[in-house]
């Protein structure tokens, strides 16, 4: 018993160390496998390449149409009103009449600046006649004082007398000259009851009626240019590309998407807004007037916004 006992004993030991020695095969394999694992990992992450950014898409600006002549004209004198020739949705052309003011009073002095003025032109001729005759009677008197048939005094008071006529002569050219000055004033301050168009367009509203006092500085009528049609808007100082004159920007109508409309750049601040950073950037439309445009509508302004460098 004692044989077959140590033999079993030997075996079990046997089996024993086997186990052992294969639990530690297994351990150094895994392990080392686990060690290489972050190299793998690290040697990908450097070897793949990162997707490029997004470009983003042109950003569409609110602004609106408009035009470069737009203005209120104002009454230039105190009156009343007498007459409205043009009212809102006219076209006019410039130095139209929308308006007079009562310029009775005006006319009045005017009638009375000319009759002054023929006045003086009358005794203008008078004095020239005048001085004329003068001018021959101190000849006389210098050639009879020659041949000793005058006296001094005589040839002195010939003088004066062509001297003086002379002189009166000249007073009645510098009346003349303000007689014409105030003919040319009161026939400005009639102008001047007449409300005119700046520039041509049409007129967008109108302050005042018939038989309303206005006075000096008031608004009376409102016009507007109707093309070219022109948008500002502002772009990021950021933005690629810059803005610069002759580029072509893209405008779509806020009530019609789809609507696309073409405009260039005709000015760009050569400054930079600082509240805003940005560039304040006015484009004009291109292609024939369309008549269904007007100013005040409502557009996006379509503009390249991919940031970038500054250019050099």
């Amino acid at each position: 018993m004692t044989f077959f006992a140590n033999i079993v004993r030997n075996a079990v030991f046997a089996a024993a160390l086997l186990a052992v020695a294969s639990g530690a095969c297994s351990c150094d394999g895994t392990t080392a496998s686990t060690s290489n694992k972050p190299d793998v990992i690290a040697k990908s992450a450097t070897t793949t390449p990162l997707p490029p950014d997004p470009v983003p898409d042109p950003s569409p600006i609110l602004s609106v149409l408009s035009v470069e002549h737009q203005v209120d004209v104002s009454s230039e004198r105190d009156g009343i009103v007498v007459s409205i020739e043009e009212d809102e949705g006219s076209s006019v052309e410039v130095h139209d009449t929308l308006g007079r003011l009562d310029d009775r009073t005006l006319q009045m002095e005017l009638i009375k600046a000319r009759d002054d003025l023929r006045v003086s032109q009358n005794n203008l001729k008078f004095k020239e006649a005048e001085l004329k005759a003068k001018n021959a009677a101190y000849q006389r008197q210098q050639q009879l004082r020659e041949a000793g048939l005058s006296s001094q005094a005589g040839l002195e008071v010939a003088e004066f007398e062509a001297k003086g006529a002379e002189y009166d002569l000249h007073g009645w050219e510098a009346l003349v000259e303000s007689n014409q000055a105030e003919i040319h004033r009161v026939e400005i301050q009639i102008d001047q009851t007449r409300l005119r168009a700046p520039f041509s367009g049409a007129v967008v509203r109108r302050y005042i009626k018939e038989g309303q006092s206005v006075s000096k500085g008031d608004k009376c009528f409102r016009v507007s240019q109707l093309a070219p049609l022109q948008v500002q808007f502002q772009v990021p100082e950021d933005s690629s590309p810059w803005p610069v004159r002759g580029a072509e920007v893209g405008l779509e109508l806020a009530g019609e998407a789809g609507r696309i409309l073409t405009a260039r750049v005709v000015k760009v601040s050569p400054t930079i807004d600082p509240a805003s950073d940005s560039f304040n950037v006015i484009a004009q439309l291109t292609g024939p007037v369309n008549p269904d445009l007007r100013p005040g509508m409502a557009v996006r302004v379509i503009w390249p916004a991919a940031p970038r460098s500054k250019p050099q």
